[in-house]
């Protein structure tokens, strides 16, 4: 039954929605983990703050493109 109804949402425009919404998890997952090893890195070396927190806002503008490129993609693609 579950079976079907996946295969169902799957085959017409829910497949869109359903690989946007994957993007979505996948970049807040991404930004998480960046923003955790940022802090971490800032709490062991206070002194490199500033170049850490440049990168980590370049990374972080990157991921968001990605994943914005992405949603469009996939709702495009329905």
């Amino acid at each position: 039954m579950l079976g079907m109804i996946l295969l169902e949402i799957l085959s017409t425009k829910g497949a869109a929605a359903l690989g946007a919404g994957l993007v979505a998890v996948g970049a807040g997952m991404g930004l998480g983990k960046i923003g955790s090893a940022a802090m971490d890195s800032m709490a062991r070396q206070p002194e490199s703050i500033s170049k850490v927190q440049t990168a980590m806002i370049i990374i972080g503008a990157l991921v968001e493109g990605v994943s914005l490129f992405a949603v469009v993609v996939c709702l495009l693609a329905s």
